[in-house]
């Protein structure tokens, strides 16, 4: 019986021109970012199973793919199976995003870094996520963090960094849905909710575009939410703007945060941030300004971020500000359309059987050298087939090589059709 030959599912594998394509726009946001001061770095797939489930990632930590000890007993397995606790087996995972090894990153090597440290991770990371379309389980994030500073200048930097690079990929359209986890939370304040039950309560406002006010204040009540006009004050703020403190500002909202969040908007007069008092963010780790990507093409956010000012301190024992910003490099990869670059001097040596391979690597050496990509292919039957195959994996022209080609400028190079 033949075995089944396709990747798991929800990763996938990528032909050469789609790899080609997917570099170009990583090495676009790759520019951008190094660009305005950004340093990259690289942590392991992998983090200890206990960081991971921290209670750092939210609902993410429910998805963390764990990784078993080595030299499991039957004891094990069964002591694991009587309490429950199939984490008993593991004591690694493959990380479920960058920001927590990022910032067991920081708490590692903090000495050797600047007192306001500028990261960019690009990376995949993995998700037991029930794959669908546009949803995978490895899939690729692209993370500008800024550790040490506690102001608003890391929020400008990350705002503006991501809008120059979405605007470097074509994507110029978008806007910045903006609002702080204070605010959040004097609105749960507003309606009573304690606070051991407000994480649960985001969560459930986190689902408003998708059962609507009613149902977030239905969905509030049955976890025991039980304020007044839970639906009306949703519908008030839905439509809340810039203005709220002309006038009387409302009961729910925390004038300092917002505050501090149009001042952020006037110091980017040339960004669209569009104030959004119902954004979440479902990590449990942000504690100020949170932040996503919305561009009016599509009905999905295509990145966002925020401040977690307590999480490295887990690690350290004492507060370190922090603040970052991703892309969804999956979402917008599909969006853009960059050029290729070096296609004109990408050229196919189509070789006669019968040429000495010393030529041969000679030639395909003496073009490389001065620049050009090559490929060696064979010259078959079926011309036509092996001429389209080569125009289709991004190749600009082709020249014929017979025993008799003395060098690399007697080659006659024709474009392809």
């Amino acid at each position: 019986m033949a075995q089944t030959v396709t990747p798991p599912r929800g990763m996938r594998d990528f032909l050469p021109a789609e790899k080609a394509r997917r570099e170009r726009a990583l090495a676009v946001i790759r520019r951008s970012y190094a660009a305005r001061g950004f340093d990259e770095i690289e942590t392991p797939v992998v983090e200890d199973s206990t960081r991971l489930h921290a209670g750092l990632g939210g609902d993410n930590e429910k998805l963390a793919f764990a990784v078993m000890r080595r030299a499991l007993t039957s004891d094990d397995l069964a002591a694991a199976a009587a309490s429950g606790d199939a984490l008993a087996l593991a004591d690694l995972g493959l990380r479920f995003d960058l920001t927590v090894p990022l910032a067991r990153f920081y708490a590692t090597h903090r000495a050797a870094l600047p007192p306001v440290f500028r990261s960019v991770q690009i990376a995949p990371v993995w998700r037991a996520e029930r794959p669908q379309k546009g949803r995978y389980r490895q899939f690729v994030q692209c993370d500008i963090d800024i550790i040490g500073e506690a102001g608003p200048l890391a929020e400008l930097e990350l705002l503006e960094a991501t809008l120059a690079t979405l605007a470097d990929l074509g994507l110029t359209e978008c806007v910045i849905r903006i609002n702080d986890r204070r605010i959040l939370s004097t609105l749960l304040a507003h309606w009573g909710v304690p606070e051991d039950a407000r994480e649960r309560a985001l969560i459930t406002i986190d689902k408003l575009d998708k059962i609507g006010a009613q149902g977030v204040a239905d969905e509030l009540a049955a976890s025991g939410v039980t304020a007044d006009g839970v639906a009306e004050t949703l519908d008030a703020i839905a439509n809340a703007g810039w203005e709220l403190l002309e006038a009387d500002a409302p009961t729910w909202l925390d004038e300092a945060a917002y505050a501090d969040l149009l001042a952020l908007r006037a110091a980017l007069p040339g960004a669209e941030l569009v104030f959004d008092p119902t954004l979440v963010r479902g990590m449990g780790y942000y504690t100020g300004t949170i932040f996503e990507i919305a561009h009016p093409g599509f009905g999905y956010s295509l990145g966002g971020g925020g401040r977690y000012d307590n999480m490295i301190g887990r690690f350290l024992g004492q507060s370190v500000p922090a603040c970052g910003f991703s892309i969804g490099f999956e979402r917008i990869v599909d969006l853009v359309s960059l050029d290729e670059d070096g296609a004109a001097d990408s050229v196919v040596l189509v070789y006669d059987r019968d040429v000495a391979l010393p030529a041969l690597l000679a030639l395909k050496s003496e073009l490389v050298a001065a620049g050009r990509r090559v490929r060696l292919e064979k010259r078959v039957k079926n011309q036509r087939a092996l001429l389209e195959r080569i125009a289709a994996d991004g190749f600009d022209a082709y020249a014929f090589v017979s025993a008799d080609t003395p060098d690399a400028a007697s080659l006659d190079f024709r474009p392809f059709a």
